[in-house]
């Protein structure tokens, strides 16, 4: 579902701001957290995820889809999304101040604008975010932050172009070398390099994180400082309902392992979406239906070490061949992943082959010499040691050594004798085939004789029943048809 965006005016309309704001202030550097007092005083959740401070952030009705915390461990920010009215994207704040937490208010920076999902940077002196209406605008939403200035908060700037473009862009997370993650107006999960002291352009990440969606999604990424693992959201195959959440792993090669869901104890039937951690590592925050929860990261590690599910990199291509040549073809290596290495994957056919091919599994070759003509869809599963599985398909045509597209004459497919007095016979003569179907017809169209025949090298057929006259065959040999005129006399 995609964010509804409204012009600062309407927010203004629907959002009453406190006469006194609140502001998140810059704590006093002699003053310590208590342990107990972190993360707004919540008990800190195990494998199973909770909801998130209630009654303080997760009040019934209201829908937060994310929420950051400084580094310290001091301040948070978090996104309202459609509350108390609908359409008025906000954000909030509150900070631990004389050993306690303030009453969340709305942010300055969210005031005269629609704002969302932040996140504080590692210094905690910067909260990104998108935002509308923002210092050097360059999209209709920008992914932009705003800096602490003093006791308060600046006018949010855009990060400029790149990474921002004339559209929306969405759920800023930033690494350890500045570089940026973001969601796209088209749904897809960019990276834009940071090198310097500019931006790169926007790089898309390529399948199995994006192109593997069924509906646009906004995938809200979150990714570790050191860029070892990606969290996001999916509609993909295999899911619970709508989106879910999962993670996947950077490899050597710098690209990314199949993802994996985050399984029944996170997502659920409902939407959820921004898995994001918390600073220490300990936590990943995430709504679901429209209630913030916190979960233990255990998952990051565990799910790690688990198997992977092989999956298809590239398309086959369909082939063809002629009865009576020679056929090889040999699977690519490339044409399946298995992130747990593609020495454990074995590739098996699960359909039937023209006659005279084979296939050996070992070496992914078909060969031999086809001696059956037709239009074959040859289906694949290449299948890891765990038994996880993925299923492709090409088509493979193999044509008549005769050249069954210009099978015209009597030399080729023989009908006699014509004129007859009741009898005919249909031969095939040296015309190889599957399957042949054959219908006659009167001049009137109506169907006299249907029949589909296999391997048969003639066919008798039998008209004495009908008048003297006219009558057309039609015979359509694996999809390809030839017509003759019979006379019965």
């Amino acid at each position: 579902m995609k964010r509804p965006i409204l012009h600062p005016a309407e927010i203004l309309k629907t959002i009453v701001f406190p006469i006194a704001i609140s502001l998140l202030a810059t704590s006093s550097p002699a003053q310590t957290i208590p342990a107990d007092s972190l993360y707004l005083g919540q008990t800190p959740p195990g494998d199973s995820a909770i909801v998130f401070a209630p009654g303080k952030v997760t009040i019934t009705g209201r829908n937060v889809p994310c929420i950051s915390f400084s580094p310290d461990g001091k301040s948070a920010v978090f996104y309202v999304g459609f509350w108390p009215e609908a359409g008025t994207p906000y954000s909030m704040l509150t900070e631990y101040k004389n050993n306690r937490w303030t009453a969340p208010a709305p942010a300055s920076f969210t005031t005269g604008r629609t704002t969302g999902e932040p996140s504080f940077s590692s210094d905690g002196n910067r909260i990104y975010l998108f935002a509308t209406d923002v210092q050097n605008q360059v999209g209709t939403v920008d992914v932009a932050y705003s800096e602490r200035i003093g006791s308060g908060w600046s006018t949010p700037k855009s990060m400029g172009n790149p990474p921002n473009l004339a559209q929306d862009q969405y759920h800023p997370s930033i690494v350890s070398d500045t570089s940026l993650y973001f969601s796209t107006s088209s749904g897809d999960i960019a990276r834009c390099q940071y090198r310097n002291g500019k931006y790169q352009p926007r790089v898309i990440l390529p399948f199995p994180i994006n192109q593997a969606n069924t509906t646009q999604t906004w995938g809200d990424p979150y990714v570790a400082p050191d860029e070892s693992y990606l969290i996001f959201k999916s509609t993909r195959t295999g899911g619970f309902g709508l989106n879910d959440i999962y993670i996947s792993y950077k490899k050597a090669d710098e690209s990314w392992t199949n993802p994996k869901n985050l399984g029944n104890k996170i997502n659920t039937r409902y939407e959820e979406t921004a898995g994001d951690i918390t600073p220490d590592g300990k936590y990943m925050t995430f709504a679901s239906g429209k209630t913030l929860f916190w979960v233990s990261t255990s998952f990051i590690a565990t799910l790690k070490n688990t198997n992977f599910v092989p999956y298809q990199k590239t398309k086959l291509k369909n082939l063809t061949g002629k009865v009576g040549d020679s056929f090889n073809y040999t699977i690519p290596d490339s044409a399946f992943i298995d992130d747990d290495g593609n020495n454990t994957l074995t590739c098996y056919v699960t359909s039937r082959l023209p006659l005279g091919i084979d296939y050996d599994p070992d070496t992914r070759t078909f060969f031999g010499s086809p001696n059956e003509a037709g239009t074959f869809t040859v289906n694949i599963k290449a299948i890891d040691e765990a038994d996880a599985y993925v299923s492709t398909s090409f088509t493979l045509k193999i044509d008549n050594a005769s050249g069954i597209n210009n099978l015209s004459s009597d030399e080729s497919i023989r009908v006699y004798p014509n004129p007859t007095k009741g009898d005919i016979t249909l031969a095939f003569g040296t015309i190889a085939f599957q399957t042949a179907n054959v219908k006659i017809t009167n001049i009137t169209g109506e169907v006299l004789f249907s029949k589909t025949i296999s391997k048969s090298a003639s066919e008798c057929i039998n008209l004495s029943a009908n008048p003297k006259g006219l009558y057309f065959l039609s015979l359509t040999i694996d999809g390809v048809t030839i017509n003759r005129k019979i006379c019965l006399k």
